[in-house]
């Protein structure tokens, strides 16, 4: 048998080990707490002149295999998680239709504001890349974008008490499409 005071002296050293092992530093203390506490409860099975740190590290490692091997069969076998995030859920239908009124509305706009609503909004693009892009100060960039967005939105506005913009919304037309 060992004195409790032994076992904590391998600690540090454990933690070492587990870190090795696990390559996470949570991970590694919730090893080196299982480690602990397996090796205090069969203290019994420890036979004198025996190299502590290679007992418990013994432990530590059967452990960690253990856990490993139980991780890889049944965890990864029925996750679901990958299989999730391979599902595509197309746009609901109140989506598509508001879409579909959006670049109905694009078309009203002018060219200026619907380029820089393409460039900025739909593609992304920073404020400044557009202004190099477009060749105008970046003072521009911002004006003709607040602007743009008003006029659409009062396109929006005007069109919504009428019921949707779309009639014949043909996807050749579709800016959104065109910026992918």
């Amino acid at each position: 048998m060992f004195a409790d005071t032994e076992l904590l002296n391998e600690s540090e050293n454990l933690k070492k080990f587990a870190l090795k092992l696990t390559r996470n530093d949570s991970d590694a203390d919730d090893l080196l707490q299982s480690t602990l506490l397996r090796a205090m409860e069969k203290k019994e099975l420890f036979k004198e002149g025996t190299n502590l740190f290679s007992w418990t590290s013994r432990i530590m490692y059967n452990m960690f295999v253990s856990n490993w091997r139980r991780k890889s069969k049944f965890e990864s076998q029925y996750d679901p998680e990958p299989y999730i995030n391979n599902e595509s859920i197309g746009a609901c239908q109140d989506v598509k239709m508001e879409v579909a009124s959006v670049n109905e509305a694009m078309k009203e706009l002018s060219d200026e504001h619907r380029n820089i609503l393409i460039l900025v909004c739909v593609q992304g693009m920073p404020y400044q890349e557009v202004a190099d892009h477009l060749d105008i100060p970046i003072g521009t960039v911002r004006s003709r974008l607040s602007r743009a967005r008003l006029q659409l939105q009062a396109i929006m506005d005007d069109g919504s008490e009428q019921g949707p913009l779309l009639a014949g919304s043909s996807s050749e037309d579709s800016y959104f499409q065109q910026a992918a």
